[in-house]
């Protein structure tokens, strides 16, 4: 099975989450956590901060590795690095997703999550 390694932005200000909604593939209109595939020798952190600049023309800082999840979709295993993030400025640009929102606690289960990301939902709930 084909494996990909990826990583994820879980940006967060106050007690709020940022959310994206996939605009392209097989999973089109389903909603993550921003981020993207890793380099061949690129650590995590500088990975995401590069994806961020790419997807949402944004600077962040990367925080705490919050978890690594293995999971198993129809066509590759995954292994996505999920880290606290925050934002330097407040500009965000959508420039390959087709929605993004602001989710409150109690807003994280108001989206169809990929099914990776959902498992991260749970583990975000209980921090906010």
């Amino acid at each position: 099975m084909k494996r990909i390694e990826v990583v994820a932005a879980v940006i967060r200000k106050g007690d709020k989450i940022f959310a994206t909604q996939r605009g392209y593939g097989d999973w089109k209109d389903w909603w993550e956590f921003p981020g993207g595939k890793m380099e061949p020798g690129e650590a995590p952190e500088d990975a995401l901060m590069r994806e961020i600049r790419e997807e949402l023309n944004a600077e962040i800082t990367v925080g705490d590795l919050i978890e690594t999840i293995e999971w198993d979709y129809p066509a590759f295993h995954l292994t996505l690095h999920c880290y606290w993030c925050t934002l330097v400025s407040e500009g965000l640009t959508l420039l390959e997703h087709e929605s993004a929102r602001w989710l409150e606690a109690s807003e994280l289960r108001s989206v169809h999550w990929l099914p990776a990301d959902e498992s991260l939902v749970r583990r975000i709930e209980s921090c906010l």
